[in-house]
């Protein structure tokens, strides 16, 4: 009797789940944040979060940018021809750069002379030009739009932790309203007599790299821990 032949059993096709919006946002506050995890747009993270009204005003920027570039490039991203897709990108950032520059320049002056130049450096800033060819030359509008608020603000929330710790450790202190237009000034634990135990050098451009470099560290540290006991 000869043997019965054995038919190869097909398996059936994994279908992956299309992420939702929510997924879109949330990837980019942590997961992907272009700081702490891809190490992205360090330029502005060295030199604008000496305090936390500059950091926290340079993320607002980014999220302005990046949500409106994202929003154009889905808009255009079938029309556009591959050869010239990265000047198109290029002329679109600076673009919507100028415009919120003027803006800033308009109803933030304290904000725009802090900053300075690094306003007009978002144009080239790699979290920006990244997620425009990555993600929006790929996805509708919405999505894209989604993404861009999600990204950039994981990237003004890390800005923000560093101009905290830089200025909070180095000063004694918090600023409010000296920089961004909040009507009123005031100074966050200005009179607790911490100053006296501030170190200096943390609003100093060495500072941001200790700054960063001690939460990356605690961040990697955290994640060997949760990987160690999984």
């Amino acid at each position: 009797m000869t043997e019965a032949k054995k038919v190869p059993v097909k398996k059936p096709a994994v279908v992956e789940k299309e992420p939702s919006l929510w997924d879109i946002f949330t990837k980019g506050l942590w997961k992907e944040n272009g700081i702490f995890v891809m190490a992205l747009g360090l330029c502005p993270a060295l030199a604008v979060t000496a305090t936390f009204e500059g950091a926290f005003g340079m993320g607002i920027l980014v999220m302005m940018v990046l949500t409106m570039t994202n929003v154009s490039v889905s808009l255009i991203r079938k029309v556009v021809p591959n050869t010239v897709r990265i000047p198109v990108y290029v002329i679109i950032i600076a673009t919507e750069v100028t415009i919120v520059k003027m803006l800033v320049d308009a109803f933030a002056p304290a904000l725009a002379q802090e900053l300075g130049v690094f306003i007009a450096l978002i144009t080239v800033n790699c979290v920006v030009f990244g997620r425009a060819e990555a993600f929006a030359s790929k996805n509708p509008v919405g999505k894209s739009a989604i993404d861009g608020l999600g990204v950039a603000a994981g990237f003004g929330i890390a800005l923000s932790m560093i101009g905290f710790f830089r200025e909070f450790l180095g000063t004694g202190m918090i600023q409010l309203g000296k920089t961004l237009p909040l009507g009123f000034e005031y100074a966050l634990l200005g009179n607790s007599g911490l100053d006296q135990y501030a170190l200096g050098v943390l609003v100093q451009p060495p500072g941001a790299f200790l700054v960063i470099g001690l939460i990356i560290a605690i961040i990697t540290a955290s994640n060997q821990k949760k990987g160690a006991k999984k």
